[in-house]
């Protein structure tokens, strides 16, 4: 057991393949692959993309950013080089699928288009279009920011991008604020995420 938990790769296979257990077991045992089923596979994978996602943007916001004025300047290229280029790896892509994975969620649950146009299709009349609509409004944004704004911005702060001290500095003073904007959207987000289901169930 210690040889598979030593090895990430192998223990997020297995992982994955217990779940994958628990899915088909639950679909061939009951006989459901509805698309009640399949709103619940997707619901899944948007909640697993999505805690990887906030889950990164919190250590960055929590751990990382405030602690870096505190490491040694010899010290801090072990951050800078190989931590931080790592986990916006993870942190970028967990974004794209969580923003994907709420998207065919809300299409496979009929409400993609009266979400986005916060219940305007309807004239305001369903309450919960307009509440889980503001929510992912709010998470569209931060993937935006993350794709557009912090991703380019860090590439340009850690080297991976040619560029001299200032524009280094300013680039990391801009992937910080639009972080920080992330994490200012990311509790009011996460409101009309976790809310909606008991509200609107």
């Amino acid at each position: 057991m210690a040889g598979l938990l030593s090895n990430l790769r192998n223990t997020v296979i297995v992982s994955f393949v217990l779940a994958l257990i628990i899915i088909v077991g639950y679909a061939m045992h009951y006989g459901s692959t509805d698309a009640i089923f399949l709103q619940a596979v997707f619901r899944w994978l948007h909640v697993l993309f999505g805690i990887m996602w906030i889950g990164l943007l919190y250590y960055f916001n929590f751990v990382q950013i405030p602690t870096m004025p505190k490491i040694p300047a010899e010290l801090k290229p072990g951050v800078s080089k190989y931590i931080a280029p790592e986990a916006l790896f993870w942190f970028r892509w967990a974004a794209l699928f969580t923003w994907v994975m709420g998207v065919i969620l809300a299409f496979n649950r009929g409400y993609l288009v009266e979400a986005f146009t916060l219940g305007a299709t309807e004239g305001f009349k369903v309450p919960q279009h307009s509440f889980i609509g503001l929510g992912m409004w709010l998470a569209t944004i931060m993937f935006i920011n993350v794709w557009a704004f912090i991703w380019p911005a860090q590439k340009i702060a850690l080297g991976l991008v040619e560029a001299d001290a200032d524009a280094k500095a300013a680039a990391a003073r801009k992937a910080m604020l639009f972080s920080r904007t992330n994490t200012l959207l990311s509790i009011p987000m996460l409101v009309t995420m976790t809310m909606n289901q008991t509200l609107f169930a």
